[in-house]
């Protein structure tokens, strides 16, 4: 049976030739692209199970071609920065970015996260624990991915509803910032935290109206309550 298709971002090509040789190796597919046009064109065209996408790339930088998909897809997104500099970090999982990797990176490495956040985000069996939550007048459904508030829907990108979720399941349990990064992202971005902050801003915004809220607990963490 064919492996998950990889679609490898990055405009030198010692690079995808290496990363391509250890994806093939463990039955992964390749393709490429080493310009952010043709990432895009190729996301679009070959509806690829990952991107790995490194930011320095000629004609639209990795920053663009990460919102622009994320726009329009859930497309899990691995980044690549030459720098070990948190800020790449911290703007690239802002925009939706599913974890980062810093240049001169192990291949072996480099094949253990893809792995890792394939299986993140391999959608959900629906069973008897994927009942939907309901508070009031807001229902969050895990198996179908949906939240509704007075029984509209919300459009809630991939990583918001996680959140949401992990907040929800936790219901009045305060939950640091850290843990929160272990249960949505999948890992600890130690010291760096702004991520979480930034994408709860977005999750009370478009949760207006609900009765539920996402309290500040200062100096620890959010935890969500029914109003």
């Amino acid at each position: 049976m064919a492996g998950e298709l990889i679609l490898l971002v990055d405009d030198e090509r010692n690079i995808i030739e290496l990363a391509s040789l250890y994806l093939k190796q463990d039955g992964y597919r390749v393709i490429s692209a080493e310009d952010g046009v043709e990432a895009l064109k190729r996301a679009d065209q070959d509806q690829p199970a990952l991107m790995v996408l490194d930011l320095m790339l000629p004609k639209l930088d990795g920053w663009e071609v990460c919102k622009q998909v994320r726009a329009a897809s859930d497309l899990p997104i691995l980044m690549l920065t030459a720098r070990d500099d948190d800020i790449d970090k911290i703007v690239g999982l802002e925009l939706g970015a599913d974890d980062y990797l810093t240049k001169p990176f192990n291949p072996r490495e480099l094949v253990a996260r893809i792995k890792a956040i394939l299986r993140r985000t391999e959608p959900r069996r629906a069973d008897a624990d994927d009942k939907p939550l309901r508070m009031g007048n807001v229902t969050i459904d895990p198996a179908g991915r949906t939240v509704l508030v007075g029984g509209k829907p919300v459009d809630l990108r991939a990583k918001e509803f996680d959140l949401l979720l992990a907040l929800a399941e936790n219901q009045g349990i305060v939950l640091t910032r850290e843990k929160l990064l272990d249960l949505v992202w999948g890992f600890d971005f130690y010291g760096q935290t702004r991520t979480v902050d930034v994408h709860v801003a977005h999750l009370r915004n478009k949760l207006a109206g609900g009765t539920i809220e996402i309290e500040t607990v200062w100096g620890v963490g959010y935890k969500l309550n029914l109003l």
